[in-house]
């Protein structure tokens, strides 16, 4: 996307582990921008069982590149890991989340690549859809910042909700009006949301959880647009530290997850066919990250 985001917030008012890793990264000695055949890329992920991941491995070791996964169970510990060189590259987060890492600690994260936008999915094992949902009942979403926001836009849209703001990326539980709502919010651990849907009426699932809840994203009762232009924030995107954003073999990974047949099959596989693949301009990620880091601290 080649146009400027003025102002995310104005885009989105009307849209919708602790793991101990020894040693550093292992790809990201010698001359900045340039590969070396057979290097070993450490890479974090949250969903290493992801249909697309082998096949990626497979097509990577043809170019003489090892890839090493390593497998979180949250959202919290792969930028940390990849900040600390404990990862060469990370892969799990929109530009929303990378943007307020980076304000909230200080550091320059940077995306290197795009693979796909996801609709974010309610799901809810009591009721079939939205209307079904009582007054009064409550509605789970995620208590991270990022996706806690675009969860409450997607209430929104559903009708079951109103927020105070008009709904922004920085939206939080407490802009909901309970007055002009039809259900309760609560925030959860993005983690543990998929068990807590017998207690519930319904649940926001980032993509990684709807199986863990035993549930397929045909299940969404409700959801957002990801194909609307002004949801460049929320593509999902490969990341490096800045001083590796121009790391040849870092780039023909990305190319590689972007174009390979096989992956970009896993990769819709994984995701119930409900991922758009994406071949953004890096240049584009990059200024989206900006603006937004930018509103995140205005905002702060």
């Amino acid at each position: 996307m080649s146009r400027r985001l003025n102002s995310v917030v104005a885009a989105f008012a009307a849209v919708p582990l602790v793991i101990g890793l020894a040693g550093c990264a292992s790809a990201s000695g010698g001359d900045e921008g340039e590969g070396e055949a057979n290097e070993t890329v450490r890479i974090g992920v949250v969903g290493e069982s992801d249909e697309q991941w082998p096949a990626f491995i497979d097509a990577a070791a043809e170019e003489g590149i090892t890839v090493e996964l390593v497998d979180f169970g949250s959202y919290e510990q792969p930028n940390p890991a990849l900040t600390e060189g404990e990862l060469d590259l990370n892969q799990f987060q929109h530009i929303v989340y990378l943007a307020q890492y980076n304000e909230a600690s200080g550091e320059n994260l940077t995306p290197i690549g795009s693979t796909a936008i996801y609709p974010l999915g309610l799901y809810s094992t009591k009721y079939d859809d939205v209307d079904d949902i009582p007054e009064g009942e409550t509605v789970a979403v995620p208590d991270d910042a990022s996706n806690q926001a675009r969860a409450l836009l997607v209430l929104q849209s559903a009708g079951l909700i109103e927020l105070s703001s008009g709904g922004t990326i920085f939206s939080d539980v407490a802009d909901v009006d309970e007055s002009a709502s039809k259900v309760k919010v609560t925030a959860l651990e993005a983690a543990i949301l998929p068990t807590s849907l017998p207690d519930v009426a319904a649940s926001i699932l980032n993509n990684d959880f709807v199986e863990a809840a035993g549930l397929t994203f045909e299940d969404a009762i409700a959801q957002d647009d990801p194909s609307d232009p002004n949801a460049l924030p929320y593509v999902n995107v490969f990341a490096a530290r800045a001083d590796d954003a121009d790391n040849e073999t870092y780039a023909k990974l990305v190319e590689i997850f972007q174009t390979n047949e096989e992956v970009q099959a896993g990769l819709l596989a994984s995701s119930g066919d409900t991922a758009v693949p994406l071949q953004t301009p890096v240049s584009d990620l990059v200024e989206s990250l900006s603006t937004v880091q930018e509103d995140v601290a205005a905002n702060g």
